[in-house]
């Protein structure tokens, strides 16, 4: 494979950027790594210049251009296959697809009330009824995944991926507003903020001189 260019947000907020990012850190594919901050006068046009979308996340291999965070990480998964992003197990790969799927397109509510700072803690906000349901429904799929899948290794479907990079940044607002979570949500939500590339990704944000889109 040529070499990779992820052309994200900010990390202080851009949470679909962190997705494919985590996933390209954990596989050690190599990638220049191109910044673009978001809500500035400047920012569509930047984007523009990499994406007919106008959107980050975007991976340029090569000639190629793929943008939003799931086709990215499918990408990913198609070239690295070593790396087992999706499943083996037939059943277990068609859930996972699943609920990778569904966190692409919903939870509206909670992106919403609870948007991503990795630079703060907003402790008891957001709380709506809408929201509650989204974390009710999020925290049934992380169980539903774990015991039926999870056996052989922390993460949703026991080792790390795709799943569990889409998953990633929730992991992010449940720990910065304070989400009560029952022993299987906050164990997973403790193993995926504990890697060490969420750890360079928090310490990244934090040194960003934009600040949390809020």
């Amino acid at each position: 494979m040529s070499d990779l260019t992820l052309v994200i947000g900010n990390k202080a907020s851009s949470s679909w950027s962190l997705r494919p990012w985590l996933a390209l850190k954990r596989i050690g594919a190599p990638f220049l790594e191109i910044t673009i901050p978001l809500r500035q006068p400047d920012t569509k046009a930047e984007i523009l210049g990499y994406s007919p979308a106008g959107k980050v996340p975007v991976l340029i291999d090569g000639d190629l251009t793929v943008y939003d965070s799931l086709a990215i990480l499918e990408y990913l998964a198609e070239s690295f296959p070593e790396a087992g992003l999706w499943p083996d197990d037939r059943a277990a790969r068609a859930i996972a697809r699943s609920i990778s799927a569904e966190m692409h397109s919903g939870f509206a509510d909670l992106r919403k009330n609870m948007s991503m700072d990795v630079t703060d803690k907003h402790p008891g906000e957001g709380r709506t009824p809408e929201t509650l349901n989204d974390i009710a429904r999020i925290t049934q799929v992380w169980r539903d995944a774990r015991a039926r899948f999870g056996a052989d290794g922390p993460f949703l479907f026991g080792r790390f991926g795709v799943a569990d990079a889409m998953y990633a940044p929730v992991c992010t607002r449940f720990d910065t507003y304070g989400v009560e979570l029952d022993d299987v949500g906050q164990a997973y939500v403790t193993t995926i903020l504990g890697l060490p590339e969420m750890r360079e990704w928090y310490a990244a944000g934090a040194a960003e001189p934009w600040g949390a889109l809020r």
